[in-house]
């Protein structure tokens, strides 16, 4: 959180601990989040930083085109098949000069197709009752078209990355 008061200024933010009635896991706390959103979301998980000198308007970035785009995410390139495994995975491709997501899935057991993971999401408020989609099992991931914003690096801390 304390990372994130930087930010405190240019974004309306709020920090859930999460309800499980809400259900258990990443898509729970989601859930738990959701009642207080309002406008364009971005998912920021605490334990996920983006890295590197390209970095420091990303998420506003992110924000000011999820209006026009629906879904942006923020992602760093990866073929690491070990790192994939652990994170969001993304098949990122290029078309007319923008990248988007062709596919996506939270911690493949299978990364090959892959070739990037995901730090942070950024959505349309019609659309971010989606967003514990991009974590949950068994669901289509709403990543799938999205355009993607490509950073130098993210770290994850639960599992160091690059």
């Amino acid at each position: 959180m304390s990372y994130l008061a930087r930010y405190a200024d240019t974004f309306q933010m709020v920090f859930v601990y999460q309800d499980e009635s809400f259900g258990p896991g990443l898509d729970g706390a989601i859930r738990s989040a959701l009642p207080m959103t309002q406008g364009p979301v971005a998912l920021v998980l605490p334990d996920i930083v983006v890295s590197g000198a390209d970095t420091p308007g990303t998420l506003l970035d992110a924000l000011r085109q999820v209006e026009v785009a629906g879904w942006i995410v923020v992602a760093a390139e990866e073929r690491d098949h070990d790192t994939l495994r652990q994170m969001g995975a993304l098949a990122v491709t290029e078309a007319g000069g923008v990248l988007t997501v062709g596919a996506a899935t939270d911690k493949p057991t299978d990364p090959s197709g892959f070739n990037a993971f995901w730090g942070m999401v950024a959505v349309a408020e019609s659309e971010a009752h989606k967003l514990p989609n991009v974590v949950g099992a068994g669901t289509a991931n709403p990543l799938a078209g999205a355009v993607a914003l490509m950073v130098e690096g993210i770290v994850n801390y639960n599992f160091p990355v690059g």
